[in-house]
């Protein structure tokens, strides 16, 4: 599923952490704002390149798939975070 296609309410599953997440708005691009299931439920804003898999309605995991622009994007985002670590 092309992570442009996500609405509010959808959910998955976060990279490392394994928590839960559920979309909180409509928006596009690679920073979403959703509420966290982790020890905490918290709302905030996650990149989509740390989204593992997101759930179906019928409980199938997908994985999530990217534009071009958007992988373009997380790549820039990346190379800026290994600069400043």
């Amino acid at each position: 599923m092309l992570v442009n296609e996500m609405k509010k309410g959808q959910r998955g599953i976060m990279k490392g952490t394994g928590w839960e997440f559920e979309i909180q708005d409509n928006k596009k691009g690679i920073i979403r704002m959703a509420l966290v299931h982790g020890i905490y439920s918290e709302i905030g804003s996650i990149y989509v390149d740390d989204i593992r898999a997101l759930i179906g309605p019928d409980g199938e995991q997908m994985k999530p798939e990217f534009t071009p622009a958007q992988v373009k994007n997380i790549q820039r985002k990346n190379e800026a975070l290994r600069f400043w670590s």
